[in-house]
């Protein structure tokens, strides 16, 4: 099946499932059945085995799945099975904080290149980054060129987002994990991930103020 055909759902809850499967491979289990898989996701198991069948063919009958090879499988699916360099735009509190997290090495993701318009900052080590300075965006053409880089983590306040995302769009990058508090006017080819943390707030105040709703209801 084409990417495209593929629903965005779906390829979300892959994530999910190698999360499981990798804390499940360093607790030392082996195997794991599809009802396994979705109660510990609070997923039915149909719909896990629904998802893994856009993919292919995954694990018997009566033995499930082989945790090693579902996850070298998933990791294959999502391209995490090489290392991606990546470069971030802003050297603030947020970009420093994303620099340093060691999530991204684990996953097959490595920050190669920090890049900032500030002139105090350029030139200054990142220190959670052994070998790497923070550069001026004009330079932003020339590292993806010579470090191979197609994804960037942009982390840059709202009004600056889209000159730089034309500027890395330009340079070649097709991948965006967007931190900034706007949408990204880019190509269809181009895939953007935004992330916008007070919107993840009002969504978590909406629920549980819809909780204490619901509890005031039932006294």
């Amino acid at each position: 099946m084409k990417p495209g055909n593929i629903p965005v759902p779906a390829v979300r809850r892959l994530s999910l499932y190698l999360r499981q499967l990798d804390n499940l491979w360093r607790d030392d289990q082996r195997t794991i059945s599809s009802r396994q898989l979705g109660d510990a996701l609070k997923l039915t198991d149909a719909q896990v085995r629904k998802d893994l069948a856009y993919f292919g063919q995954f694990g018997q009958p009566g033995i499930g799945y082989n945790v090693e090879e579902l996850i070298a499988r998933i990791r294959g699916i999502l391209g995490t099975d090489r290392m991606w360099n990546v470069l971030l735009v802003g050297a603030g509190h947020l970009g420093m904080a994303l620099s340093a997290h060691r999530g991204f090495a684990r996953k097959g993701f490595r920050v190669v290149a920090v890049f900032d318009d500030d002139k105090a900052k350029i030139g200054k080590r990142v220190p959670s980054l052994e070998g790497v300075t923070i550069q001026p965006v004009e330079e932003i053409a020339r590292a993806v060129r010579e470090k191979d880089i197609r994804l960037a983590i942009i982390a840059v306040p709202g009004e600056a987002a889209q000159g730089v995302t034309d500027r890395l769009l330009a340079a070649g990058v097709r991948g965006l994990l967007n931190f900034a508090p706007v949408s990204l006017d880019v190509d269809t080819a181009v895939a953007v991930s935004s992330v916008d943390l007070a919107v993840q707030l009002e969504q978590l105040s909406f629920q549980v103020g819809a909780a204490a709703s619901l509890e005031d209801v039932k006294k």
